[in-house]
Parts: structure tokens; sequence; C-alpha cells
């Protein structure tokens, strides 16, 4: 006997915010280690996300190295560079109508990275309706 197919009505989530990582690698020294050119890039990424900006602090670290976040009503923007190995580790954590991959297309046509990964994370998930299962 085969058992029944799941109710899909069991099955659905529906989460409170999208988190999506994007790893950069083989990235300009000097591009990482300008904690103001960073920062207009998040905020460039901001906006093509749709995101409102509350607000944007950055530090550049001795002797290399900055970080920048940009606060926003749908959540944060933010990136941490490597310039001695090439890599930023960017996040962008929003809920709402944003639409973080613009975000993240945004990044990329403008720095261009050799290699890069993406990860995309449903952060809050809560269940679907349940019922009675008979």
């Amino acid at each position: 006997m085969t058992a029944p197919a799941p109710d899909s009505a069991l099955l659905t989530t529906t989460a409170l915010a999208t988190h999506v990582l994007l790893e950069c690698w083989g990235l300009d020294h000097a591009v990482l280690d300008d904690a103001a050119g960073l920062e207009e890039t998040l905020l460039a990424a901001a906006r093509a996300a749709r995101c409102e900006v509350l607000g944007a602090v950055k530090h550049h670290f001795h002797p290399q190295g900055a970080s920048v976040v940009v606060l926003v009503a749908e959540s944060h923007l933010s990136v941490h560079t490597w310039p001695e190995h090439g890599y930023a580790a960017f996040d962008i954590l929003t809920c709402g109508n944003a639409l973080p991959e613009h975000g993240v297309a945004a990044l990329l046509e403008r720095l261009k990275p050799p290699h890069h990964s993406v990860q995309r994370i449903a952060r809050g998930l809560q269940p679907g309706p349940f019922r009675q299962i008979p």
C-alpha cells in the first residue's frame, strides 16, 4: 500500500525575512580597502533592492580592511573585507517588499568579481496553517 501524498497546506511555510549572502573573491586590494567607496557601493545596492536607507556606518581597519553597515527600514546590508586575500563578505537581510537579489545584482555589476557565490536563506520560518489529520 502506498502512502497518500502529503497535503500541500501542511507543508507551506512563511518566512519573515530573506537573507542573501554574497562572497566575492579576486577583488582589487584598493577597492576592498576603501571604506567610503564600499559605503557608496552598499548604498547603491540598497537602492537597487528598493530599501529605505536610514543610515550608514563605516570603519577602516589598520593596516587594511573595512566594514560597512547600511541600516534600512527593512533590516540591513553589510560588508567586511580582507584585502590581503582579495575577499569580501556581503550580506543583505530584508523583510517586506524589498528585492535583495536586485541588491546582489547591483553589487556584482559594480564590483565585477572574478569569482563569487550567493546563498539565499529564509529567516524566521513559520509553519503554515495546521489542521487536524483524521
